[in-house]
Protein backbone atom coordinates (compact mmCIF):
# COMPACT_ATOMS: atom_id res chain seq x y z
CA UNK A 1 0.00 0.00 0.00
CA UNK A 2 1.45 3.21 -0.98
CA UNK A 3 1.61 5.75 2.09
CA UNK A 4 2.92 9.21 2.12
CA UNK A 5 6.29 9.32 2.87
CA UNK A 6 5.12 12.33 5.39
CA UNK A 7 3.81 9.34 7.59
CA UNK A 8 6.98 7.41 7.68
CA UNK A 9 7.04 4.09 9.13
CA UNK A 10 4.21 5.21 11.74
CA UNK A 11 2.92 2.09 13.28
CA UNK A 12 2.41 0.60 10.49
CA UNK A 13 1.03 -3.42 11.00
CA UNK A 14 2.01 -4.96 13.89
CA UNK A 15 3.48 -8.28 13.66
CA UNK A 16 1.01 -11.15 15.37
CA UNK A 17 2.34 -14.14 17.84
CA UNK A 18 -0.06 -16.68 15.75
CA UNK A 19 2.52 -15.87 13.48
CA UNK A 20 4.43 -18.15 15.60
CA UNK A 21 2.27 -21.44 14.66
CA UNK A 22 3.06 -24.25 12.19
CA UNK A 23 2.53 -23.75 8.17
CA UNK A 24 0.87 -27.60 8.44
CA UNK A 25 -1.90 -26.54 11.03
CA UNK A 26 -5.41 -27.22 9.23
CA UNK A 27 -7.22 -23.93 7.53
CA UNK A 28 -9.92 -22.40 8.53
CA UNK A 29 -13.02 -24.10 6.12
CA UNK A 30 -15.93 -21.68 5.59
CA UNK A 31 -19.31 -22.73 4.33
CA UNK A 32 -21.60 -20.70 2.79
CA UNK A 33 -24.59 -20.86 0.67
CA UNK A 34 -24.22 -19.93 -2.95
CA UNK A 35 -26.43 -18.05 -5.02
CA UNK A 36 -27.52 -21.49 -6.87
CA UNK A 37 -28.73 -21.92 -2.87
CA UNK A 38 -26.23 -25.41 -2.85
CA UNK A 39 -24.02 -25.45 -0.23
CA UNK A 40 -20.54 -25.57 -0.76
CA UNK A 41 -17.48 -25.81 1.69
CA UNK A 42 -14.18 -24.46 0.58
CA UNK A 43 -11.11 -25.22 2.14
CA UNK A 44 -8.69 -25.06 -1.32
CA UNK A 45 -5.36 -23.58 -0.13
CA UNK A 46 -3.49 -24.63 3.35
CA UNK A 47 -1.25 -22.71 5.66
CA UNK A 48 2.02 -23.91 3.75
CA UNK A 49 1.28 -23.47 0.03
CA UNK A 50 1.16 -20.04 0.87
CA UNK A 51 3.93 -19.95 3.02
CA UNK A 52 5.71 -21.83 0.07
CA UNK A 53 4.85 -18.95 -2.02
CA UNK A 54 5.48 -15.96 0.12
CA UNK A 55 8.81 -17.81 1.14
CA UNK A 56 9.99 -17.43 -2.51
CA UNK A 57 9.12 -13.97 -3.43
CA UNK A 58 10.28 -12.14 0.32
CA UNK A 59 13.58 -14.43 0.13
CA UNK A 60 17.01 -12.82 0.20
CA UNK A 61 17.72 -13.83 -3.49
CA UNK A 62 15.30 -11.75 -4.99
CA UNK A 63 16.77 -8.79 -3.10
CA UNK A 64 13.54 -6.79 -2.42
CA UNK A 65 11.83 -7.05 -5.95
CA UNK A 66 12.55 -3.51 -6.78
CA UNK A 67 11.00 -2.52 -10.30
CA UNK A 68 13.85 -2.83 -13.27
CA UNK A 69 16.11 -5.36 -10.96
CA UNK A 70 16.75 -8.53 -11.42
CA UNK A 71 14.93 -9.86 -8.57
CA UNK A 72 11.86 -8.61 -10.01
CA UNK A 73 12.18 -10.75 -13.56
CA UNK A 74 12.71 -14.16 -10.69
CA UNK A 75 9.56 -13.09 -9.70
CA UNK A 76 7.86 -12.07 -13.06
CA UNK A 77 8.97 -15.37 -13.99
CA UNK A 78 7.48 -17.62 -11.27
CA UNK A 79 4.13 -15.69 -11.49
CA UNK A 80 4.11 -16.35 -15.11
CA UNK A 81 4.92 -20.57 -14.49
CA UNK A 82 2.21 -20.38 -12.25
CA UNK A 83 -0.53 -18.74 -14.51
CA UNK A 84 0.79 -21.57 -17.16
CA UNK A 85 0.77 -24.27 -15.01
CA UNK A 86 -2.76 -23.44 -13.75
CA UNK A 87 -3.46 -23.26 -17.55
CA UNK A 88 -4.65 -19.49 -17.56
CA UNK A 89 -4.53 -18.03 -21.27
CA UNK A 90 -2.42 -14.44 -21.83
CA UNK A 91 -4.56 -11.72 -21.81
CA UNK A 92 -2.54 -10.00 -24.33
CA UNK A 93 0.32 -11.55 -26.62
CA UNK A 94 2.03 -12.60 -23.88
CA UNK A 95 1.61 -13.01 -20.19
CA UNK A 96 3.46 -9.59 -19.72
CA UNK A 97 2.01 -6.42 -19.92
CA UNK A 98 5.08 -4.73 -20.37
CA UNK A 99 5.92 -0.62 -20.17
CA UNK A 100 8.47 1.91 -19.76
CA UNK A 101 9.78 3.71 -17.24
CA UNK A 102 12.08 6.07 -17.76
CA UNK A 103 15.18 3.79 -19.33
CA UNK A 104 13.61 0.89 -16.87
CA UNK A 105 12.04 -2.09 -18.25
CA UNK A 106 8.38 -2.75 -16.26
CA UNK A 107 5.96 -5.31 -16.61
CA UNK A 108 2.86 -6.82 -14.92
CA UNK A 109 2.25 -10.33 -15.25
CA UNK A 110 -1.58 -11.34 -16.33
CA UNK A 111 -3.36 -14.62 -16.50
CA UNK A 112 -7.10 -14.61 -18.46
CA UNK A 113 -9.63 -17.34 -17.54
CA UNK A 114 -12.80 -16.51 -20.09
CA UNK A 115 -15.91 -17.02 -18.76
CA UNK A 116 -18.46 -19.66 -19.30
CA UNK A 117 -21.76 -17.89 -20.23
CA UNK A 118 -22.49 -16.82 -23.32
CA UNK A 119 -23.70 -13.32 -22.19
CA UNK A 120 -22.00 -12.66 -18.86
CA UNK A 121 -18.34 -13.65 -20.34
CA UNK A 122 -18.30 -9.99 -21.86
CA UNK A 123 -18.30 -8.81 -18.28
CA UNK A 124 -15.11 -8.66 -16.54
CA UNK A 125 -13.24 -8.85 -12.72
CA UNK A 126 -9.98 -8.23 -12.11
CA UNK A 127 -8.45 -9.08 -9.59
CA UNK A 128 -4.59 -7.97 -8.31
CA UNK A 129 -2.17 -7.35 -6.19
CA UNK A 130 0.99 -5.74 -6.50
CA UNK A 131 4.37 -7.64 -6.47
CA UNK A 132 6.99 -5.33 -6.56
CA UNK A 133 8.45 -3.96 -3.19
CA UNK A 134 11.24 -1.40 -2.68
CA UNK A 135 14.99 -3.24 -2.59
CA UNK A 136 16.46 -1.69 -0.04
CA UNK A 137 15.83 -0.33 3.09
CA UNK A 138 17.64 1.26 6.75
CA UNK A 139 20.35 -0.77 7.80
CA UNK A 140 19.23 -3.21 10.90
CA UNK A 141 22.10 -5.58 11.85
CA UNK A 142 23.56 -5.69 8.31
CA UNK A 143 20.37 -6.07 6.94
CA UNK A 144 19.61 -3.77 4.05
CA UNK A 145 17.24 -6.21 2.10
CA UNK A 146 12.94 -4.98 2.46
CA UNK A 147 11.67 -8.63 1.65
CA UNK A 148 8.44 -7.22 1.34
CA UNK A 149 6.67 -10.81 2.76
CA UNK A 150 3.40 -8.78 3.82
CA UNK A 151 4.17 -5.92 1.17
CA UNK A 152 2.81 -7.37 -0.78
CA UNK A 153 4.11 -11.11 -1.37
CA UNK A 154 1.13 -11.89 1.05
CA UNK A 155 -1.67 -10.26 -1.59
CA UNK A 156 0.48 -12.30 -4.12
CA UNK A 157 -0.13 -15.31 -2.69
CA UNK A 158 -3.76 -14.53 -2.78
CA UNK A 159 -3.74 -13.50 -5.90
CA UNK A 160 -1.47 -16.76 -7.20
CA UNK A 161 -4.29 -19.10 -5.24
CA UNK A 162 -7.38 -17.95 -6.08
CA UNK A 163 -6.51 -18.06 -10.01
CA UNK A 164 -5.49 -21.60 -9.41
CA UNK A 165 -8.57 -22.09 -7.55
CA UNK A 166 -11.16 -20.72 -10.42
CA UNK A 167 -8.77 -22.22 -12.98
CA UNK A 168 -9.74 -25.40 -11.80
CA UNK A 169 -13.01 -25.22 -11.20
CA UNK A 170 -14.10 -22.82 -14.01
CA UNK A 171 -17.40 -22.25 -12.49
CA UNK A 172 -16.76 -18.38 -13.23
CA UNK A 173 -19.80 -17.29 -15.29
CA UNK A 174 -17.87 -13.91 -15.96
CA UNK A 175 -14.49 -13.85 -17.44
CA UNK A 176 -11.75 -12.65 -14.76
CA UNK A 177 -8.15 -11.27 -15.42
CA UNK A 178 -5.61 -12.54 -12.60
CA UNK A 179 -2.90 -9.03 -12.39
CA UNK A 180 0.13 -8.97 -10.49
CA UNK A 181 1.25 -5.14 -11.04
CA UNK A 182 4.71 -3.99 -10.96
CA UNK A 183 5.88 -0.87 -9.77
CA UNK A 184 3.06 -0.06 -6.83
CA UNK A 185 5.88 1.29 -5.02
CA UNK A 186 7.26 3.78 -7.84
CA UNK A 187 3.83 5.99 -7.79
CA UNK A 188 0.93 2.94 -8.90
CA UNK A 189 2.65 2.91 -12.34
CA UNK A 190 1.63 -1.02 -12.84
CA UNK A 191 -1.88 -0.57 -12.19
CA UNK A 192 -2.15 3.21 -14.22
CA UNK A 193 -0.75 1.69 -16.92
CA UNK A 194 -3.06 -1.88 -17.25
CA UNK A 195 -6.06 0.16 -16.09
CA UNK A 196 -5.67 2.57 -19.19
CA UNK A 197 -4.90 -0.33 -21.47
CA UNK A 198 -8.20 -2.07 -20.47
CA UNK A 199 -10.35 1.35 -20.88
CA UNK A 200 -8.85 1.99 -24.35
CA UNK A 201 -9.64 -1.71 -25.47
CA UNK A 202 -13.21 -0.92 -23.91
CA UNK A 203 -13.90 -3.99 -21.99
CA UNK A 204 -16.96 -4.21 -19.66
CA UNK A 205 -15.26 -3.60 -16.15
CA UNK A 206 -17.60 -5.10 -13.65
CA UNK A 207 -15.51 -4.87 -11.01
CA UNK A 208 -11.80 -4.59 -9.58
CA UNK A 209 -10.86 -6.53 -6.16
CA UNK A 210 -6.91 -6.16 -5.34
CA UNK A 211 -5.74 -7.96 -2.27
CA UNK A 212 -2.69 -5.86 -0.06
CA UNK A 213 -1.05 -7.05 2.79
CA UNK A 214 -3.08 -9.59 4.64
CA UNK A 215 -0.44 -11.22 6.82
CA UNK A 216 -1.75 -10.47 10.15
CA UNK A 217 -4.94 -10.37 11.78
CA UNK A 218 -6.85 -7.61 13.62
CA UNK A 219 -7.19 -7.58 17.62
CA UNK A 220 -10.42 -6.68 18.63
CA UNK A 221 -12.45 -6.22 15.49
CA UNK A 222 -15.48 -8.00 14.32
CA UNK A 223 -14.10 -8.44 11.06
CA UNK A 224 -11.53 -9.95 9.39
CA UNK A 225 -10.39 -7.69 6.90
CA UNK A 226 -11.28 -4.68 5.81
CA UNK A 227 -11.92 -2.62 1.77
CA UNK A 228 -10.59 0.78 1.07
CA UNK A 229 -13.13 3.58 0.13
CA UNK A 230 -15.84 1.52 2.38
CA UNK A 231 -18.33 3.88 1.77
CA UNK A 232 -18.20 4.73 -1.99
CA UNK A 233 -20.00 1.19 -2.88
CA UNK A 234 -21.88 -1.43 -1.47
CA UNK A 235 -19.60 -4.02 -2.30
CA UNK A 236 -18.75 -4.56 1.03
CA UNK A 237 -22.51 -5.46 2.23
CA UNK A 238 -22.44 -7.91 -0.88
CA UNK A 239 -19.55 -9.81 0.12
CA UNK A 240 -20.68 -10.00 3.87
CA UNK A 241 -24.01 -11.56 1.82
CA UNK A 242 -21.89 -14.16 -0.01
CA UNK A 243 -20.04 -14.94 3.41
CA UNK A 244 -22.97 -15.33 4.96
CA UNK A 245 -21.04 -13.59 8.02
CA UNK A 246 -19.02 -10.34 9.08
CA UNK A 247 -16.34 -11.12 6.88
CA UNK A 248 -15.57 -7.53 5.71
CA UNK A 249 -15.43 -4.02 7.80
CA UNK A 250 -14.38 -0.43 7.34
CA UNK A 251 -11.49 1.03 8.99
CA UNK A 252 -11.17 4.66 10.28
CA UNK A 253 -7.62 4.55 9.82
CA UNK A 254 -7.83 3.52 6.35
CA UNK A 255 -10.74 6.28 5.70
CA UNK A 256 -8.52 9.53 7.58
CA UNK A 257 -5.54 8.56 5.19
CA UNK A 258 -7.03 8.14 1.90
CA UNK A 259 -5.95 4.82 1.67
CA UNK A 260 -8.30 4.25 -1.09
CA UNK A 261 -6.36 6.50 -2.94
CA UNK A 262 -2.95 4.82 -2.27
CA UNK A 263 -3.14 0.84 -3.57
CA UNK A 264 -3.75 -0.39 -7.08
CA UNK A 265 -7.46 -0.12 -6.90
CA UNK A 266 -7.66 3.43 -7.37
CA UNK A 267 -6.44 3.46 -11.12
CA UNK A 268 -9.48 1.16 -11.98
CA UNK A 269 -11.84 3.50 -10.11
CA UNK A 270 -10.28 6.54 -12.05
CA UNK A 271 -10.82 5.19 -15.12
CA UNK A 272 -13.76 3.07 -14.89
CA UNK A 273 -15.60 4.78 -12.26
CA UNK A 274 -17.22 1.39 -11.14
CA UNK A 275 -16.74 -0.60 -7.75
CA UNK A 276 -12.81 -0.65 -7.30
CA UNK A 277 -11.46 -1.32 -3.58
CA UNK A 278 -8.48 -3.32 -2.12
CA UNK A 279 -9.05 -5.72 0.61
CA UNK A 280 -6.56 -6.00 3.64
CA UNK A 281 -6.03 -6.79 7.41
CA UNK A 282 -3.58 -4.09 7.73
CA UNK A 283 -3.98 -0.48 7.95
CA UNK A 284 -1.69 1.49 10.03
CA UNK A 285 -2.03 0.07 13.44
CA UNK A 286 -0.66 -3.57 13.30
CA UNK A 287 1.96 -4.06 11.56
CA UNK A 288 5.40 -2.35 12.85
CA UNK A 289 7.71 -3.20 9.79
CA UNK A 290 5.87 -1.26 6.89
CA UNK A 291 9.23 -0.72 4.33
CA UNK A 292 11.65 -2.39 6.75
CA UNK A 293 13.77 -4.97 6.77
CA UNK A 294 11.90 -7.05 9.19
CA UNK A 295 9.09 -7.23 7.01
CA UNK A 296 9.71 -11.08 6.69
CA UNK A 297 8.40 -14.33 6.15
CA UNK A 298 8.56 -15.37 10.00
CA UNK A 299 6.54 -12.37 10.84
CA UNK A 300 3.43 -13.66 8.90
CA UNK A 301 0.46 -15.73 10.13
CA UNK A 302 -0.02 -18.24 7.50
CA UNK A 303 -3.09 -19.60 8.82
CA UNK A 304 -4.66 -16.32 8.97
CA UNK A 305 -3.89 -16.10 5.87
CA UNK A 306 -5.58 -19.20 4.08
CA UNK A 307 -8.76 -19.04 6.14
CA UNK A 308 -9.53 -15.25 4.65
CA UNK A 309 -8.24 -16.87 1.55
CA UNK A 310 -10.74 -19.39 1.78
CA UNK A 311 -13.26 -17.13 2.52
CA UNK A 312 -12.68 -14.39 -0.31
CA UNK A 313 -12.87 -17.63 -3.01
CA UNK A 314 -16.68 -18.53 -2.75
CA UNK A 315 -17.05 -14.46 -2.06
CA UNK A 316 -15.62 -14.07 -5.64
CA UNK A 317 -17.26 -16.75 -7.21
CA UNK A 318 -20.79 -15.89 -6.47
CA UNK A 319 -19.24 -12.43 -7.47
CA UNK A 320 -18.66 -13.83 -10.75
CA UNK A 321 -21.86 -15.68 -11.19
CA UNK A 322 -24.47 -13.42 -10.01
CA UNK A 323 -27.49 -13.20 -12.84
CA UNK A 324 -27.29 -9.40 -12.65
CA UNK A 325 -24.23 -6.53 -11.39
CA UNK A 326 -25.23 -6.83 -7.38
CA UNK A 327 -22.27 -4.43 -6.69
CA UNK A 328 -23.03 -0.95 -7.25
CA UNK A 329 -21.58 2.35 -6.99
CA UNK A 330 -23.33 4.17 -3.87
CA UNK A 331 -25.38 7.86 -5.16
Amino acid sequence: MKILTTLGVMALFIGCDSAKKTATETSVSTTIETVETTVKTIDFVNAAELKEIVSFLASDELNGRDTGSEGIEVAASYIETKFKSYGLKPYFETYRDNFEIGELSAYNVIGYLEGTDPKLKDEFIVIGAHYDHIGTAKDVNGDTIANGANDNAAGTSGVLSLAKYFSKNKTNKRSIIFTTFTAEEKGLLGSKHLAKRLKESNINLYTMINIEMIGVPFVGRDYEAFITGYELSNLAEKMNDYAGENLIGASDVAKKYGLFKRSDNYAFYEEFKVPSHTVSSCDLTNFDFYHHVDDEVDKLDYNFMAGLINKLAPVLEQMANAPTQDIKMNE
